[in-house]
């Protein structure tokens, strides 16, 4: 699902099996070279909660842990039609958790966590920061959405713009849609962040879009509500590019700054810049 790519090396990667809210949930932590404890970051990865995996991320979270110098946890979390909605947010609130309280033991400081993903990823990411607030705890301090889901509405410009030829199709995303969640449950939040009751609270965000994406638009939007709500929120999208573009920075010249970008934002929400 990836273009090969050379390995980036790592202080330590290792993978673990933690107790999750139904079973047995995977992750793979990863530590950067150097002395720690090291800021903490949570990964979700995408594929529309259907496909993907810890492989099919691998470079995107050695990345990140590597260049922001951070124990980056990702999450293996049940995927659809198996396991439906709310599987997936489940696993990943449950694999947050673990890892604040596991903080020391990892490598990490104590104090607030970061999470992000891509796409699917995304979406968990912001369901993640949803449950957290409504469940107090754990604290996280940035939300990073890489061209996230947030909506079920493909009805918005973007997905009839874009909605075919540019690698993810409206198509792919009723598939996806169908696969991990029935119509009667999409507009609960934790399926469709956008759908929450409030914002208010919210860790501050930063969102990642591309300009031939469907999601687009539902991106920009959830930024927009957060804004409204007071949420501190950094929106860029980027132009030229397309859906999984941030997985892609190594054959993309133009990727680069949204990898720059994601970087920077996890070094300032961990004080590290």
């Amino acid at each position: 699902m990836q273009a090969p790519a050379p390995e980036l090396t790592l202080a330590k990667v290792e993978d673990r099996t933690i107790d999750g809210p139904e079973g047995p949930v995977g992750v793979r932590i990863y530590t950067p070279e150097g002395p720690g404890p090291f800021p903490l970051h949570v990964h979700y990865h995408g594929g529309g909660w259907v496909i993907g995996d810890l492989d099919t991320h691998d470079r995107d979270c050695r990345t990140l842990a590597r260049e922001a110098g951070c124990v980056v946890v990702a999450v293996d979390y049940r995927l659809a039609p198996e396991h439906p909605f709310p599987a997936a947010p489940e696993d990943c609130y449950a694999a947050t958790c673990w890892a604040a309280d596991h903080a020391a033991s990892l490598g990490a400081r104590p104090g607030p966590i970061t999470v992000g993903g891509d796409s699917a990823g995304g979406n968990l990411a912001a369901v993640v920061s949803l449950m957290a607030k409504a469940r107090g705890g754990p604290d996280i301090a940035l939300q990073l959405l890489i061209y996230p889901v947030t909506d079920h509405d493909f009805t918005l410009p973007s997905y009839r713009e874009n909605g075919e030829g540019y690698l993810l199709s409206t198509e792919t995303m009723a598939w996806f849609w169908d696969l991990y969640c029935p119509e009667s449950q999409r507009d609960d939040w934790r399926a469709s962040p956008s759908k929450a009751e409030s914002f208010a609270g919210l860790p501050e965000a930063v969102i990642i879009t591309a300009q031939y994406d469907p999601l687009r638009d539902e991106g920009h939007a959830y930024g927009d509500a957060l804004k409204a709500a007071g949420v501190p929120v950094t929106v860029k999208c980027f132009e030229g590019m397309i859906h999984s573009f941030f997985s892609l920075a190594h054959m993309i010249p133009g990727a680069a700054g949204a990898v720059t970008m994601a970087v920077d934002a996890l070094r300032r929400a961990h004080g590290e810049s």
